[in-house]
């Protein structure tokens, strides 16, 4: 009886080594495993390089649109220092006139006392 006893004490354990390898075989199915390394390849070193490309891409277009809008800016503060000495200048010639309508004035006056 010893030996029955044994044997079956034996094959109660092997079959239920066997049952949990089946269950943690279920559980790490093939796809499950490929989900998670593909993951983890995704993770550190995508496969897929559009996205960097669409990435750059974004980037450059963004860079272009500032840069047009920097040299867009910059005309148009040229214009604007342009047009501000060019009332400078027009300030200065009137003030030339006025001073000489001023003189023109005292000469005037001068004259006819």
């Amino acid at each position: 009886m010893n030996r029955y006893s044994t044997v079956l004490l034996l094959g109660t354990l092997t079959m239920t080594t066997i049952a949990h390898a089946d269950a943690l075989d279920g559980l790490f199915d093939n796809s499950i495993v490929g989900s998670i390394s593909q993951a983890i390849n995704d993770a550190y070193k995508p496969n897929d390089s559009r996205s960097d490309d669409n990435d750059d891409r974004r980037w450059d277009e963004s860079q272009r649109r500032n840069d047009d809008d920097r040299r867009q800016y910059e005309d148009r503060h040229r214009q604007l220092e342009d047009r501000r000495r060019q009332l400078d200048d027009q300030q200065r010639q009137l003030d030339q006139q006025r001073r000489q309508l001023e003189e023109d004035e005292r000469r005037l006056d001068d004259d006819f006392r």
